[in-house]
């Protein structure tokens, strides 16, 4: 999958930030013109980090939407609807850090639980959760940040989805991995 260029790392962060500015006035951002990459089907993410610390992340993990549009949506939700925190005011705009990541198509990982850390990449996967309906995903640079192992970062994962902290020995939890593009200010 295609990196973005500087130009169109620059354009994706630029739209994030519209997006959520408009949305605190009440607007709609509708995004002019694109490079064609935007038309392409991607998952994203959007976290809002203020002084440091997070203030939003959602996102869209699989390739739904073109990613001009799902940069637009994700920006809207981790400013307006990410339940963990108050909607962001007008006034912390200016504080905001946004950081995007463009994922690449979710992979389930094809092997014995037991062996499942040893295709997780601490640093390049990030990794999704499935038991039934319920699902948790935790993006590449969370193990990083907090300075998990392979099986730590499957921990912490299953614990996001609100499943035991180490259901991912079972058989019956599924474990996808992706990458991801990092952008940020």
């Amino acid at each position: 999958m295609r990196t973005l260029t500087e130009e169109e790392r620059a354009l994706a962060l630029s739209m994030a930030r519209r997006a959520i500015q408009k949305a605190l006035s009440g607007e709609r951002y509708e995004p002019e013109e694109l490079p064609p990459l935007f038309g392409d089907r991607r998952g994203v993410f959007v976290t809002l980090k203020r002084c440091g610390e997070l203030r939003g992340c959602i996102g869209i993990p699989y390739p739904v939407m073109p990613l001009g549009e799902a940069i637009v949506e994700s920006a809207i939700s981790a400013a307006l609807c990410d339940p963990r925190f108050p909607p962001v005011r007008e006034r912390e705009l200016a504080e905001l850090k946004i950081e995007i990541t463009i994922l690449t198509p979710p992979e389930r990982l094809d092997c014995p639980p037991q062996e499942r850390p040893l295709h997780v990449r601490v640093g390049r996967h990030g990794i999704i959760v499935r038991r039934g309906r319920t699902s948790g995903l935790l993006l590449p640079q969370v193990a990083v940040e907090y300075g998990w192992k392979e099986s730590e970062f499957l921990d912490h994962t299953c614990m996001k989805a609100r499943l035991e902290r180490d259901c991912w020995r079972s058989e019956q939890v599924e474990i996808l991995t992706f990458e991801g593009e990092i952008i940020s200010e």
